[in-house]
């Protein structure tokens, strides 16, 4: 639950795919970042993420070639001409961390062109590594996911534009949809992208845990709920959950992590699904990845009754496991899978349990991650044993052959 839609009662998440081939050669500076793919335009400049929309929109306007109005004058064709009242910038969505913006601009033909901005919100480079996703987006757009990155700036990015719904948590649950997201996903985890292969979820857990552990709160009333916490504990039950999970020897795939109703959308007319936003995009492990899927099934409202029964489990699993036959997959695999997913499910309640108490320290938006922090270590809690003895039994059954 990272970027947009992680919230309680619900926001919508998109991008874009739609101006392919409309833009010029593109202008690099001495904004370039490490890892920041070379054929990007960037700029230095910034946008204050906590402005009203008209009060940013005139800002959005005076960057430099990137931002909505500084790109389409800057670097697509026919654009640098038109004047600012062809332009128009309204919201798409508002997550806790993220503000996704749609701009469009109406061409002296009539025609109507559309880009999409993210803004990055404050302090996010505490939990998002940018680097990471800005060297992934070009291998993964090449293989047809998410939107064409456009442009790099201090704050943000700007991306073609999908012309496509937001999924609601009911969607992920139909069985026709469940079945396209597996299937996509399968390929998904096929990308290949350059430098260390190595996991990277228990590094990124060690260090949300050192960071969350070192928190000081000047308002008493999180003090209190803060200083409740025993993160002699949590390392703990990480240290055990690491080393049984281990044992699994489950695949290393390049995650998305992230696959929430808001990071997926669909275009009904066509039937084409999209997987859009990679900030927590990874090596990671197979099962954490579907795991993580099936914890967002819980919705908006925290859920997590809503979590699959092993039937619906297994209909993602079959569809996953061989796209093209699903009903060929073998028991074993099926077994094996289901063992998988559901003990990185518990991976997934502490990451993101240990993520909202640094964004309850560091986040200047208007939400309670530190309710949200003891919601999900509570449902660890609650799905602790059940998931380790499953695991434990599995390893034993392989055990004794």
């Amino acid at each position: 639950m990272g970027s947009e839609g992680r919230v309680w009662n619900g926001a919508a998440a998109g991008t874009g795919d739609g101006n392919s081939g409309r833009e010029e050669k593109p202008t690099t500076t001495a904004a370039v970042a490490a890892g920041t793919p070379a054929d990007v335009p960037t700029s230095a400049a910034s946008v204050d993420i906590t402005l009203p929309l008209p009060e940013m929109t005139p800002h959005i306007m005076r960057v430099p070639l990137l931002l909505p109005l500084g790109l389409c004058k800057g670097s697509v064709k026919g654009w640098s001409s038109l004047d600012s009242s062809c332009f128009s910038i309204e919201t798409v969505s508002g997550g806790i961390t993220n503000l996704l913006l749609k701009v469009s601009v109406k061409e002296d033909t009539g025609n109507e062109f559309s880009v999409t901005v993210r803004l990055y919100g404050p302090n996010t480079d505490l939990v998002i590594d940018r680097k990471r996703e800005l060297q992934a987006i070009p291998y993964l757009s090449a293989a047809g996911f998410g939107a064409r990155l456009l442009g790099i700036f201090e704050n943000g990015v700007v991306q073609s534009f999908i012309n496509a719904r937001t999924l609601s948590p009911a969607d992920m649950r139909e069985p026709r949809i469940a079945a396209e997201i597996a299937k996509e996903l399968h390929r998904f985890h096929q990308v290949d992208i350059p430098g260390s292969k190595e996991p990277q979820l228990w590094n990124d857990i060690f260090k949300f845990l050192k960071k969350a552990s070192a928190l000081k709160f000047e308002d008493n009333e999180k003090r209190k709920r803060y200083e409740t916490i025993s993160f002699r504990e949590i390392q703990d039950e990480v240290k055990e959950l690491k080393d049984l999970s281990d044992l699994l020897h489950a695949p290393v795939v390049f995650a998305h992590n992230d696959l929430l109703s808001g990071n997926l959308m669909l275009n009904d007319s066509e039937g084409k699904l999209y997987f859009i936003d990679f900030e927590y995009g990874s090596y990671c492990y197979r099962g954490f990845d579907i795991a993580n899927h099936f914890n967002e099934y819980a919705g908006f409202d925290c859920d997590y009754n809503m979590y699959p029964d092993k039937d619906a489990q297994y209909h993602f699993f079959r569809n996953y496991l061989q796209p093209s036959r699903p009903s060929e997959v073998q028991a074993q695999d099926l077994e094996a899978l289901y063992v998988e997913t559901n003990t990185f499910r518990l991976a997934s309640h502490i990451y993101w349990a240990l993520w909202a108490l640094i964004q309850a320290k560091v986040s200047p938006i208007d939400f309670d991650y530190l309710g949200y922090f003891f919601l999900r270590y509570r449902e660890y809690k609650k799905q602790r044993e059940s998931c380790f003895s499953l695991a434990q039994s599995f390893l034993s059954e392989l055990r004794n052959g």
